[in-house]
């Protein structure tokens, strides 16, 4: 949750997911002061999130590109817009909807299920401590 879960973090990461690769393009969504999306920016860059490289256009621009690891955010994203549509709009209160680019169905809920495919809440599960040898 360090690494990622910072608010500002998060969000740029889903623009990602959206297509915004220029810092321009991630300031003008997100309205973030410049120092610290450059910031923020630069911390995912470390993480291996994201990668720099040169605009795809040939202009002068850098893009951030996702990695493996800045696309597996992806079901961790889902599943924060999914609570967030569950629980903070009224019935019936406008929201957009994620939806599968193929079919144009929406996304089915993340759910979290064992390893024979039983459905586990939170009592179903307990954490582990590595062990010292």
């Amino acid at each position: 949750m360090e690494a990622i879960g910072e608010r500002w973090s998060l969000l740029i990461i889903r623009d990602a997911f959206d297509g915004v690769r220029r810092f321009g393009d991630f300031h003008k969504s997100l309205g973030l002061a410049k120092n610290i999306l450059s910031a923020r920016l630069k911390l995912l860059v470390e993480l291996g999130v994201f990668e720099v490289q040169p605009a795809s256009d040939g202009s002068a621009f850098k893009e951030y590109l996702l990695t493996e690891r800045g696309r597996a955010v992806f079901p961790v994203v889902v599943a924060l817009r999914q609570w967030g549509e569950r629980h903070l709009f009224a019935p019936g209160e406008v929201h957009s909807v994620l939806l599968d680019k193929v079919h144009g169905e929406p996304v089915t809920g993340i759910e979290v299920r064992s390893s024979r495919g039983v459905l586990l809440g939170p009592e179903d599960c307990q954490r582990q401590s590595p062990r010292v040898l």
